[in-house]
Order: structure tokens, then sequence, then C-alpha cells
């Protein structure tokens, strides 16, 4: 009888989900262990719920700040001395709730496609067990909520248990009044005075969104600036908005502690200085879920940060196991941890494989107006990493920018001196994360400048800019500019 390869996925988020599918398909025998619902963080507290959250929050802030200049009339009985009253505003519990069985519905959705492929849902969490067998097989165990085990046999197994947020000794959240990303959406009423700390990728979304549905938000930054880690332009024009639309951004300031007061939140930043709030949402990153798995034991290196060290096709030190997504610290994005997943199965399975090519990602911050990258950034540019020139074109002077009245954003790309080759990109606009695709296709392809510029886009459309940057960038190494 023909053996029948047997793979144990551990975690089952995007990463652990997709290499269930693609293991399902080429015909192994695949088991998904998994305590909290099939789709993993992404799913059910961070990527699906802050983006149904942030499309609240963008209906609006366009309402708010377009209403008036695109000639639209708000009738209601707003005396007229407090005429410059808010006449829209958001049911916070109604807004959780949707967020919620949305996310529920995605889940559901991804057990149904995941259990039709042909594999095994095994709620519980699952740990390695001792070093590969003989045979080249390995254990993992399975312990159940009511603490019951079950040992299954895997030919290979993939870890893909993510991460949780990180917590401040001395700011633990209670999830009334001090919360985490994943505790926001147990709100029932808007926070009258949000104090965010961390301003990287989750603080300025969740930042920007309480502003635009009405929450007086004060930013605390440890950095310089916004998103640190983004484009500066991109970064720039962010914290340009925010201070504009009335929020207090904090920067090079770092907090210390927070704690209750009552109804209050009082945070004490290192110089000694006291914030205080209705609530704090604290966004200091991310840890991974790598603890009490006896992945050490099992022979697979950890970081110092408790990642998972992998190769460029998902392999641990450790034969016959795999890992992939946040767990791994590669990039936190859920399109990455499903490439890692599927690349893992292709390679133990035998199919055709390309390693991950971390310069042709694509990711996207869903503030508002949102920013999009691909491919090498300012800074690979500016380090000397990378030989490039560079376009940046405000959509300020975009037709459709201005029927739409957008005033703030931009289109930049970064190309190769001597070819033109498209090598990076941002775009900051709303929906930059459908813009930068044909960006992303030129970095993925290799395609040129010319070759943007010369394929037709609709006129008016934010697409334009894009091909416009493209021809300045032809023009000028036509005209010999380095």
């Amino acid at each position: 009888m023909e053996h029948v390869t047997r793979i144990v996925i551990i975690g089952g988020g995007p990463g652990g989900y997709e290499a269930a599918l693609v293991a399902a398909q080429l015909g192994a025998e695949v088991t998904v262990v998994d305590c909290d619902g099939l789709g993993g963080a992404s799913v059910l507290t961070d990527c699906v719920p802050s983006k149904t959250l942030i499309a609240t929050a963008e209906v609006m802030t366009t309402f708010d700040s377009s209403y008036e200049e695109l000639g639209i009339i708000v009738a209601d009985d707003t005396p007229p001395m407090e005429q410059a009253a808010r006449v829209v505003g958001v049911d916070l519990g109604k807004v959780n709730r949707r967020v919620k069985r949305l996310a529920l519905a995605q889940s559901h959705d991804i057990t149904a496609s995941v259990t039709r492929a042909g594999a095994r849902v095994l709620r519980g969490r699952g740990r390695l067990e001792g070093m590969q067998a003989l045979d080249g097989s390995r254990k993992v165990v399975v312990r159940a909520a009511d603490g019951t085990e079950e040992t299954l046999t895997a030919d290979a197994v993939l870890i893909a248990t993510g991460g949780h947020p990180r917590e401040l000794p001395d700011a633990r959240p209670d999830g009334e009044r001090i919360l985490n990303w994943t505790q926001v959406y147990d709100l029932n009423e808007l926070p009258e005075e949000l104090i965010v700390v961390g301003s990287g990728v989750t603080g300025a979304e969740f930042a920007g969104a309480y502003q635009a549905l009405g929450s007086k938000v004060t930013l605390v930054s440890s950095r310089d600036r916004v998103l640190p880690g983004e484009d500066p332009d991109a970064a720039a024009v962010l914290e340009d908005v925010f201070r504009r639309r009335g929020m207090n951004v904090m920067a090079r300031s770092r907090a210390q502690s927070a704690k209750r007061v009552g109804d209050r939140v009082e945070v004490t930043l290192a110089d000694g200085r006291v914030i205080t709030g209705s609530h704090c949402l604290m966004a200091v990153g991310a840890i991974p879920n790598s603890e009490g798995m006896g992945l050490e034991e099992a022979g697979v290196r950890l970081r110092e940060s408790g990642h998972i060290w992998t190769d460029k096709v998902s392999r641990t030190t450790a034969p016959g196991v795999y890992a992939a997504g946040d767990v791994t610290g590669v990039f936190a994005l859920a399109s990455v941890a499903a490439m890692q997943g599927r690349i893992a199965m292709y390679h133990f399975l035998g199919d055709a494989v390309a390693p991950l090519n971390l310069k042709t990602v694509s990711s996207n911050v869903f503030t508002d107006p949102e920013i999009a990258t691909v491919g090498y950034s300012q800074a690979d540019v500016d380090g000397g990493k990378i030989d490039a020139r560079v376009v940046k074109l405000p959509l300020l002077r975009n037709p459709r920018a201005k029927m739409q009245g957008i005033r703030d954003g931009f289109v930049k790309i970064f190309c190769r001196p001597g070819t033109g080759i498209v090598v990076g990109g941002v775009v900051v606009s709303p929906r930059a994360s459908e813009l930068i695709h044909p960006i992303s296709i030129a970095v993925d392809n290799n395609l040129t400048v010319e070759q943007i510029a010369n394929a037709f886009t609709v006129y008016p459309s934010l697409s334009g800019s894009i091909a416009e940057v493209a021809r300045q960038l032809h023009t000028r190494k036509a005209d010999g500019e380095a």
C-alpha cells in the first residue's frame, strides 16, 4: 500500500490554512491543530476586525471633510447658533457587533473550505514531542480544552502559531479602560478621550479610526515621527493630516506606565509627564507564540526575540519542521504568512517552488489616507542599498483627485538609472491598497517605466498619476538626468 504523506499544521491563521489547502490538493493527509478558530488572529482579532472598523471610520472622515466642498447639504434640526455641531454620529456597539459578526463568518467560511479540501480540523493546542524518529516522522501532542491529549504522527510539521500583543509590565490591559488591540471590539460606547500608546502601523490605524469615529485622540510616539518604519514622506503626510484633524500627536514621548484611577486612565511618560484619558490602547508590538511548544527540544532554533528562524523555503533548523507567519518574524503580513505556508508545502511535497522574495511584497497601512508600498524603499535608496532614481507626484494635481476633494497624498516610483526597471513604489491616497497593484506587477515582472507610461489609463483616474510618474522618470532618463 502506498504511503500517504501526513502533514500536521499547528495554527489555523493565514500561514496554516493556506498551507492546509495546498497540502490537501497535493494529496497529503492534513490535520490542522487550532485553538481559537480558523483564520487566526488575522481574521478574528486583527486584520479583518480592524479593517472593518476602519471602513466605518473612513465613511465618517469622507463625510466630515468632503460634504461641504462637494456641495452636499445636510438638513437637520440643529439650531442656527450650533450649526457647526456634528450631524453624523456612530453607534460603536453596533459597529463592533458587525465587526465580530463578519470576523466569525469569515472564520466559518475558511473552516468550510479547509474541511471541503479534505483536511481534518482538531481543536486544541499542539506541541512537538522529542526529536525526529528514525523513519523521519515527528510526534505532535494535541491538548484539548478539557485536558485530554491526542498524539499525532507527522512526516512534516508546520508551525504557524502567530503572535500576541506585547504588554508593558506597568501597563497591563484590564479589558475595560486599558486595552490591547484584541479587546477594543468589546467596547459598547465610543471612548471619549483615547490615549494610543505606540505609533507603528497598529497604533496609527486605530488612532486615525477612533479620531474619525469621534473620540478625542492622543497618540504617544516614542520616536521622532509616526510610522517610523514607513516611507518618511508618507509618514509626514499622515502626521500632518492627523494634527489637522485635531489629534494630539506626542513625538519622542515614551510611555512608562498606565493605571486606572476610577473611570480615568493615567499614562506616565518617561520624562515624568502624566496624561489622562477615558481609555488607553496599548499598541507596543507583538510577541511570537513559540513558548511551551517543545520547539528547542525538537531541534528548532529560536532567535533571541523568540521568533523561529527559517530559510527562504520556510524550513526551520529541525528536519521536517517548517514555520510560517508572524511566529517567524519575517513580515507581519497575512499575505506573507500565506505565501510562507504555501511554499513550505510545495517544498516538502516536491512541487515546483520559488523561494520567498521579500522585495516583491506589497503592504498597506489602513489609515486615512492609506499608505501602500512595494519593493525597495526610500531608506534603501538613501542608505545606498540600491541605486535608483525617484519621482514623486502630489495627488493634488490629479484631475480625479480634485473632483473627489482629495488634497493629501502622492505617487512615488523608484527605478534603476540605466534600464528604467521599476524596483519600488509608494502610494498615499484613499484606496492606496488598490492603486499599488500596477506598481507591484511592474516590480514583480521587471517592467520598465517606459512600459508603464505607454499603458493606457482611464481619464480621469487616480491611476493616471502612476503613468504620469512613469512618464517623468522615462523622460528624465531620455534627457540623461541621473
